[in-house]
């Protein structure tokens, strides 16, 4: 198999800048982004899962492939498995004590995660920005952010599709003389506003920036302060939900707000 994977090329960087800090976040954060097929004990049963563990170093670890042929070529067999977000497997293992075992057997991205790395994972997943309850005073482009930090919210907003139309990026002072910098999201989708900011709180995470550089606004199109953030403010449109045919089954894993309990 020649061709590679996302997380492929993340744990590739990794490797080879040793001492970037950015690089080795990136990868956790696709390795967030992927979705994983987590090799199991036995098929599932309701909303628990029994994944197969393997003892590794005095530690059990889950394993989970971002591909099928790669848990195929690992097991030798026909094996049971749950396909899940990466979120939703780093959520089911954290603070059991169980590591995670990535892509073990590959030639690429092979990866073993100690339990206490996931469970770092895990509180970056369990965080949210501040979301803005103060009056905004004056809206200001943007300034004095990192260049990390843009390219990590035109990627994460990316894996948004759907749950708003789009998001202005700008600097801003309240009434109450405090400044910051603002991420208004347009109309978005009602449920939507706590993924939304979970993913703010994960480009700000991974791309190394400080917690609490970005306030979280969610706005309707005719409300003033959109018109305002429209002349000054950096603009990130999300892509249109994909509308399949058939509804997908609510199966164990696929909620990262309600992971599968382990059995």
């Amino acid at each position: 198999m020649t061709d590679q994977t996302a997380l492929d090329r993340a744990h590739a960087a990794m490797q080879g800048a040793p001492d970037d800090d950015a690089a080795r976040l990136r990868f956790y954060e696709r390795l967030l982004d992927a979705e994983l097929f987590v090799l199991l004990e036995k098929e599932t049963e309701g909303d628990s899962l029994s994944p197969e563990t393997f003892h590794v170093d005095g530690t059990d670890h889950v394993l989970a492939f971002d591909r099928e042929e790669r848990l195929a070529d690992f097991t030798g067999r026909i094996a049971p498995y749950a396909a899940m977000s990466g979120r939703s497997v780093v959520a089911m293992l954290a603070g059991q004590g169980v590591g995670l075992g990535v892509n073990l057997g590959a030639v690429l991205s092979e990866t073993l995660l100690p339990p206490a790395t996931v469970d770092w994972m895990a509180g970056i997943l369990a965080d949210r920005p501040a979301q803005i309850q103060a009056r905004a005073k004056e809206v200001l482009p943007p300034a004095g952010l990192p260049e990390a930090l843009f390219h990590a919210l035109d990627a994460k907003l990316a894996t948004a599709a759907g749950r708003a139309r789009l998001a202005w990026l700008a600097g801003i002072r309240y009434a109450d003389g405090t400044k910051g910098h603002l991420l208004a999201f347009v109309a978005p989708v009602p449920g939507a506003e706590g993924a939304l900011a979970r993913a703010v709180n994960e480009a700000l995470a991974f791309s190394g920036v400080a917690e609490g550089s970005l306030d979280v606004a969610f706005l309707d199109a005719s409300d003033p302060l959109t018109a305002r953030l429209a002349r000054v403010g950096l603009r990130f449109d999300l892509p249109e939900a994909h509308r399949p045919g058939v509804a997908r089954p609510n199966a164990p894993g696929m909620d990262p707000d309600t992971p599968p309990k382990l059995r």
